[in-house]
């Protein structure tokens, strides 16, 4: 590995890919300090650095004399101090189904939301969450041209967040603004509901720069299920 003066910080980014990978799971121990520093061909102290800086943002937890152990495979850990609504459908005894309707790169005019953010084009894509068989949240992302790996095949077997880390599109912090809203004609197809107000969800996701490289509009048919945040202690 390449010595640099921030050595430590590529430590802690590969040891963090690898926990994204799967490769340490939650729950598991790292390797010890002494097999990392040949793993990585480093010193103890740029080892010890890596393994703060993880703990600091709690991916590990590292306890004396008994090793570190893998707490999260969030990829914005730091930012997600509360469990995702997604999470507390997943560990409830309703059966969720999530499914990619289509990806792909559209013309946005400067009535378009996003438009703000990614000019005249951007790539969309929308995809549906689906409650005991029956459609509950209905969501379009917008993401810049750039992004250019991001497929329906991709999105169907890895997490957006997780492609946009890979991608180098690194968030910084979200802003979700919520509205309760009359639905259309068309949304309550798609919902397949006959409720007439619905929960939108409006997300900014912010890189170091503070330029928005996610927007996304989300329906809830709170009809059926309540909205609900978990707080992590």
């Amino acid at each position: 590995m390449k010595k640099t003066r921030v050595l430590y910080l590529e430590v802690a980014e590969k040891i963090k890919e690898d926990i994204f990978s799967g490769k340490y799971p939650v729950g598991t121990m790292l390797p010890t300090e002494t097999e990392l520093e040949k793993l990585f061909g480093v010193s103890k102290i740029t080892v010890r650095k890596a393994i703060e800086l993880l703990a600091a943002d709690e991916y590990v937890e590292k306890k004396s004399g008994k090793g570190t152990t893998v707490l999260s495979e969030r990829p914005y850990n730091k930012l997600s101090k509360a469990v995702s609504f997604t999470q507390i459908l997943e560990k409830s005894n309703l059966s969720v189904e999530k499914v990619i309707i289509d990806v792909n790169n559209v013309e946005l005019n400067e009535c378009d939301p996003a438009f703000e953010y990614f000019g005249s084009e951007a790539i969309c894509f929308q995809r549906m969450y689906v409650l005991n068989g029956k459609p509950y949240i209905y969501a379009t992302h917008y993401l810049p041209t750039s992004l250019e790996r991001v497929t329906k095949e991709e999105l169907e077997q890895e997490s957006l967040y997780r492609i946009l880390y890979q991608s180098g599109l690194d968030i910084e912090r979200f802003m979700d603004d919520f509205l309760a809203i009359e639905l259309t004609n068309e949304q309550q197809k798609l919902l397949q509901t006959e409720a007439k107000v619905a929960l939108k969800r409006m997300r900014k996701s912010y890189d170091y720069d503070q330029k928005v490289i996610e927007y996304s509009e989300a329906f809830y048919n709170t009809s059926d299920h309540a909205y609900q945040i978990e707080y992590e202690t």
